[in-house]
């Protein structure tokens, strides 16, 4: 990251480990922080579509609601059960160590799932325009705080993952990560990991479930992803950090707006006067922060805002 005043550096160093500190947590819509207020907001596609035509460096920030459309379950809410657990329940460090056996019954669940899942023509959308605007030396990267690698799976090459990916495991002997598409991911859970409310616990011997492959290791392994109380991965959050800091266009796709240190990427750009359109089935806490926002599904909003404008050039 490239800065020109040492005060500047500094205050995004504070700021990138801040959002370490933060690590997966969720706020109420009250304690949303007021960063920036626009003083006119517009749903009019073809003033979007303007913007979107002058920019070089377009920042996407996604979240659940673009999975949801795809038919993943987000786990949230009343109905956010899975057996008789909610997400928060099962994804800490805390479930793991007293019975990993359930956790990763959950997350082969989950794993399963995604495999029978597809990108939505949201997520088409933005690869479609990653790959086109590559062409005309502009940039699109996607910064998601999903975790089931679907952006991966519709084309998107610039990813950064802040909650990690379902795909992944690391050993927590080793502390090796390694990417894993293995159905099932070893054969004690086949068939396992059923969420009905009747179902019982597998009670997998732990030296059955999934293991390091690493020579001379053979630990424990664990999905790679950030669990609740856990701090972000501090060299992606820096990656995050620059992307918002150069990025001219900013684009917050399906999320809630509620989850930090997520929440706070688009109202920090926003602070800087760039131009961040919000793209929802419903307004958010950080609504009232962003110059564009279009309610409704994002795989009919965003095909629409994101396909070739009349005056791009492609060589």
């Amino acid at each position: 990251m490239i800065f020109h005043q040492s005060g500047q550096f500094r205050h995004a160093v504070r700021r990138v480990f801040s959002y370490i500190n933060c690590g997966l947590k969720q706020h109420s819509p009250t304690q949303h922080c007021a960063l920036f207020k626009m003083t006119r907001q517009s749903s009019s596609i073809t003033e979007f579509r303007e913007v979107f035509a002058k920019a070089k460096h377009i920042a996407v920030v996604t979240g659940a609601g673009v999975s949801a459309e795809s038919g993943v379950p987000t786990f949230r809410g009343a109905g956010g059960y899975w057996r008789k657990w909610q997400a928060q329940e099962l994804a800490t460090p805390q479930a793991f160590a007293r019975n990993p056996s359930r956790v990763w019954e959950f997350y082969h669940y989950r794993r399963e799932v995604m495999l029978s899942k597809h990108p939505n023509p949201a997520h088409v959308a933005i690869a479609e325009c990653e790959s086109r605007l590559s062409k005309q030396g502009r940039k699109l990267v996607v910064i998601t705080q999903n975790i089931d690698e679907l952006h991966k799976r519709a084309g998107s090459r610039n990813v950064l993952e802040i909650h990690g990916s379902l795909f992944k495991t690391r050993c927590t002997s080793c502390g090796h990560v390694n990417e894993n598409h293995r159905s099932p991911i070893c054969p004690a859970l086949e068939g396992k990991g059923l969420p009905d409310t009747d179902a019982n616990d597998a009670n997998i011997l732990v030296e059955e479930l999934p293991r390091c492959e690493e020579s001379g290791c053979n630990g424990l392994l664990r999905p790679h992803v950030v669990w609740f109380g856990e701090t972000l991965d501090s060299d992606i959050l820096i990656k995050v950090e620059e992307e918002l800091n150069i990025c001219d266009l900013c684009l917050v796709v399906g999320t809630s707006s509620v989850v930090y240190p997520a929440a706070m990427f688009a109202p920090q750009v926003a602070a800087r006067g760039v131009p961040v359109a919000e793209f929802n089935t419903a307004a958010t806490p950080a609504t009232s922060n962003f110059r564009f926002h279009f309610q409704g599904p994002c795989g009919s909003t965003l095909p629409e805002a994101l396909a070739r404008h009349e005056t791009e050039v492609i060589n």
